[in-house]
């Protein structure tokens, strides 16, 4: 798959495909990244890429144009048919969360154009006439497009075969299906006591069974404390058995007795 990042900031983004576990799917070519700067195929000496908003208001809005050509370089650069062209992504608030369920759909796609936003946000005649999809990482604004590109970049990467040591380990990663999308159990590693705290006995028990039940309650404890709503959303397509369901009701009759 191919993601090409049209960014104002490139070198933001350069150390994520240099460094870390996610390296190797860059450099083994299973994820292919390509860096373009709207600034390279703006007009004029000073190759201005923003203006100030029309009606006033602070701060300053992409320009159109420049974001125009830089396109066009890509879907050359790409050599794509009109019909098969890869979608433009922008990250906006106004956009859908992004959730495992839609990484693992953009790690099984052919890619992206992923545009970054800066200043105040984008031209919205481009976006009207360009933009496919818009995404945001949450409820909350950051200064561009930049960070949130790598996050999807970072999640789309180490879910492409060979990349992480373990080949199955993301597949009990939080929010996976295998967990019934719930989050993951706490984890340990040695020393067995530290400052007086030892590991759960369940896991240095030896018996898969009796580990693989902790985790589950674990599992479920923490998402029953932490996001409720992913038990809901669980219990909703079925992925509740009648023992977590005792476990859980074990918790909540746990927490009216007094004192706890």
């Amino acid at each position: 798959m191919r993601f090409d990042i049209v960014t104002l900031f490139p070198e933001l983004i350069t150390p994520l495909l240099t460094h870390g576990v996610t390296r190797r799917a860059y450099d083994s070519g299973a994820v292919d990244v390509h860096l373009w700067n709207p600034r390279d195929h703006a007009e004029g000496n000073y190759r201005r890429v923003d203006d100030r908003p029309f009606g006033g208001g602070p701060g300053m809005v992409m320009l159109a144009e420049p974001l125009l050509q830089c396109l066009k370089a890509i879907r050359a650069s790409r050599q794509e048919e009109i019909d098969a062209q890869a979608p433009v992504v922008l990250f906006s608030p106004t956009g859908q969360l992004l959730t495992h369920a839609g990484v693992s759909k953009w790690s099984a796609s052919r890619g992206a154009v992923v545009l970054c936003g800066r200043y105040e946000g984008v031209d919205q005649r481009f976006i009207d006439h360009f933009v496919d999809c818009q995404i945001s990482l949450g409820d909350f604004v950051l200064s561009g497009g930049e960070i949130a590109a790598m996050a999807l970049l970072d999640a789309v990467a180490r879910l492409q075969p060979g990349v992480l040591n373990d080949e199955g380990s993301h597949m009990f990663d939080s929010f996976n299906p295998a967990l019934n999308g719930l989050l993951d159990c706490p984890h340990y590693t040695r020393p067995e006591v530290w400052h007086g705290q030892p590991v759960p006995a369940p896991l240095m028990s030896g018996h898969h069974s009796q580990i693989a039940q902790w985790r589950r309650q674990q599992s479920l404890a923490v998402t029953a404390q932490s996001r409720p709503e992913l038990l809901e959303q669980a219990r909703a397509q079925g992925g509740l058995t009648a023992q977590d369901e005792s476990f859980l009701l074990a918790i909540e009759s746990q927490k009216s007795k007094p004192g706890t």
